[in-house]
């Protein structure tokens, strides 16, 4: 806490004219403090993250976060299963209903093909309900959906007794798109470029086996007619095939990559959050993370605020009597109920000194009621830790549990302090200095809350209704001239 600006600083017109220009620019602020920006991206890395996304990796992600991630593919999975064994049904009736053509007629393996993906299936969503699925056994699925899609288009050459290339018009080809859809509701681009591939590898599978067919002979030819209506092969027909299973490969596997990496960004800053908010108010901590530009110690900005201090009486003298643990535990209680009301208040804590505590009113976010929030925190605080000093008590604390409150309202600088590697968000100004002083001069003044006039005017201004017990001006230790010491209760 810096409350050692002295009175010749608490002039905020003279700091004001003559406070240094920065030399960064002041059109990014982090609460009215500059930054120092990231050098630009060259070519090279601005176009790797328009491609991929952001940086994200989920090595970064806290334990807690990745198990969270594990369990959503899981249920993935059972959904996954589930839609395969609609596909599988829906083929079965499909099959079932239409129409046989009349004529020579091979042997049908279909009935004994969707026999056994049907097995497969159900064994599949039964394993996935009871543990995790293996990656093997997740590759093993795709190689059955992708053989049973092969299977299916080759039966047209067996059952109808026709060349192999009557199979290179079946429409049949474009279910291989449903199962590579089907592998994105994992949210993992592995699985879609495994489906793409065994895919893309099926049909030049059946492409070979036309080309091959009794020995080579199949014609290959350039006239779509021909291809159409005959048994010749055009191979870019069969190209534009490859292409398109492919490419739809590639950019459905890059849009859930880029989504993955959007995503665990999203929780790594959620988090970055959670965990700054723990040392910083929320306003604070949000302004930290979603800043594009590195936060450094510099210029701050004159703010309207209103500065509580409050502090144990006689705190370092008992807790020198009592054990550790005991003064740990007599401090975080008394810390809990005062952040309580101070938030309570719309305060916001900037700092924990041992038993002491200094907030702020209206630095981190703008207020019109700030003197009259922190008066009422103030005298409230009084009055909580008086009633509520039997907790105290049992947790250790061998006598009465007294404290001193300070508040002080006036121009402040907001902003960072420091050196590079260790930053501190603060206030710095006199009424910072005259809320420490103030607090001190309850011991001599026999008080528990002690303003000064100025501020007290402020609050009433403000809409602030207490009850004052005195008022006089007398002189306080470190400030120069006497002040107007107006007493609460």
């Amino acid at each position: 806490m810096a409350v050692g600006s002295g009175p010749e600083n608490s002039d905020p017109s003279k700091k004001r004219g003559s406070e240094k220009k920065p030399d960064v620019d002041l059109s990014e602020k982090f609460h009215g403090i500059s930054y120092q920006k990231k050098a630009e991206p060259n070519f090279y890395q601005q176009l790797k993250r328009g491609v991929l996304g952001p940086k994200a990796p989920e090595g970064d992600l806290p334990l807690r976060v990745r198990s969270e991630v594990a369990r959503q593919e899981a249920a993935s999975e059972r959904l996954i299963g589930i839609v395969q064994l609609g596909v599988i049904i829906f083929f079965a009736v499909l099959y079932a209903l239409a129409p046989r053509a009349e004529g020579t007629m091979g042997f049908n393996f279909v009935p004994i093909a969707f026999s056994c993906y049907l097995v497969f299936t159900l064994i599949r969503i039964y394993v996935s309900f009871r543990t995790t699925l293996p990656v093997w056994y997740l590759v093993l699925s795709i190689m059955a959906d992708v053989a049973l899609l092969v299977g299916l288009i080759f039966s047209f050459h067996i059952q109808y007794a026709q060349h192999p290339t009557f199979y290179l018009k079946a429409p049949t080809l474009m279910y291989l798109f449903l199962f590579i859809a089907l592998r994105a509701l994992r949210f993992d681009p592995r699985y879609v470029i495994l489906t793409g591939v065994f895919g893309a590898l099926g049909w030049l599978g059946l492409v070979f086996y036309a080309l091959t067919y009794q020995g080579g002979s199949t014609l290959i030819t350039r006239n779509y007619i021909e291809y159409l209506t005959g048994e010749a092969v055009l191979i870019g027909a069969e190209l534009d095939k490859l292409i398109i299973i492919l490419s739809v490969t590639a950019l459905l596997a890059l849009s859930i990559f880029r989504a993955r990496r959007t995503f665990f960004s999203a929780i790594r800053q959620k988090n970055a959050v959670k965990d700054l908010s723990r040392f910083f108010t929320p306003e604070v901590a949000n302004s930290i993370v979603e800043s594009e530009s590195r936060l450094m110690a510099g210029t701050g900005e004159i703010r309207d605020v209103a500065i509580l201090l409050v502090d144990i009486r006689s705190f370092t003298k008992t807790a020198a009597k009592l054990p550790p643990e005991t003064t740990m535990r007599v401090l975080s209680l008394y810390q809990k109920k005062a952040a309580k009301v101070i938030l309570g208040e719309g305060g916001k804590i900037d700092k924990f000194l041992g038993d002491g505590i200094l907030a702020t009113f209206g630095a981190v976010s703008d207020s019109e009621t700030y003197a009259a929030d922190a008066l009422r925190a103030g005298v409230e605080l009084t009055h909580i830790l008086e009633e509520e000093c039997a907790d105290l008590e049992a947790a250790g604390w061998p006598m009465k549990f007294e404290v001193g409150v300070g508040v002080a309202a006036g121009p402040v600088s907001v902003g960072v302090v420091g050196v590079r590697d260790r930053l501190e968000f603060t206030v710095i100004g006199d009424a910072v200095n005259r809320a420490a002083k103030l607090e001190a001069a309850n011991k001599v003044q026999g008080t528990r809350f002690l303003t000064d006039g100025a501020s007290y005017s402020m609050a009433l201004r403000q809409g602030y209704k207490g009850n004052m017990i005195d008022l006089k001006s007398e002189c306080v230790a470190g400030i120069n001239g006497k002040v107007d010491l107006v007493a609460l209760a």
